[in-house]
């Protein structure tokens, strides 16, 4: 039973990361081939979408460099995943990211999937991932640099893979009715 309680307060803590400030947020637009039989995202996509969207938010913190030269690295030690809806296909997803947990070498992230425009969320995963060299692969303590960034959360910033916040393009002239113009017919030829 005590179990129980310590992830229920474990289940407040990841939302109230969330809900504290104004969460990085990452958007993608779902692509066919993550798509199953059943027309839905398939399961095991939500960990990649989640896998990007840390790097993103660790590029919004300030941090990602430190990945990418080869110093530093991270493991990914436990994934939960929450299933409430589907997703499908070309749907813009919004991911809200915080970081809920800062331990010695490790640090829990929260993540809200959203169908971009629409409150509810339809899956939420906890990702807990272990701080290591990069090229010995051994725990190290989280450098004070990184906790802060971390904590601070890039909150607030937004990355939008998915061109949801760009204005739409201009919708296209209309084709000159009767005749012919600059070589373009206004009807096209019936269909036999």
């Amino acid at each position: 039973m005590e179990d129980a309680g310590r992830l229920g307060a474990a289940r407040v803590e990841l939302r109230e990361a969330l809900k504290s400030s104004a969460p990085f947020r990452y958007y993608l637009r779902v692509r066919y081939i993550e798509c199953d039989a059943q027309k839905v995202v398939f399961n095991s996509r939500y960990g990649e979408y989640v896998d990007v969207a840390v790097n993103e938010f660790l590029r919004a913190a300030g941090v990602l460099p430190d990945f990418v030269d080869g110093r530093l690295d991270f493991q990914l030690v436990k994934q939960t995943v929450e299933w409430k809806a589907p997703a499908r296909f070309d749907q813009v997803l919004e991911l809200s990211i915080a970081a809920s947990r800062l331990g010695t070498t490790s640090f829990t992230i929260a993540t809200d999937v959203r169908i971009a425009g629409d409150e509810r969320v339809i899956v939420s995963v906890e990702t807990v991932y272990v701080l290591v060299d990069g090229r010995t692969l051994t725990k190290l303590p989280l450098p004070e640099a990184l906790r802060v960034a971390l904590r601070e959360g890039a909150a607030g910033r937004t990355t939008d893979h998915a061109a949801y916040f760009d204005a739409p393009p201009p919708a296209p002239e209309p084709l000159p009715t009767g005749g012919r113009s600059a070589g373009v017919s206004a009807s096209l030829p019936p269909v036999e």
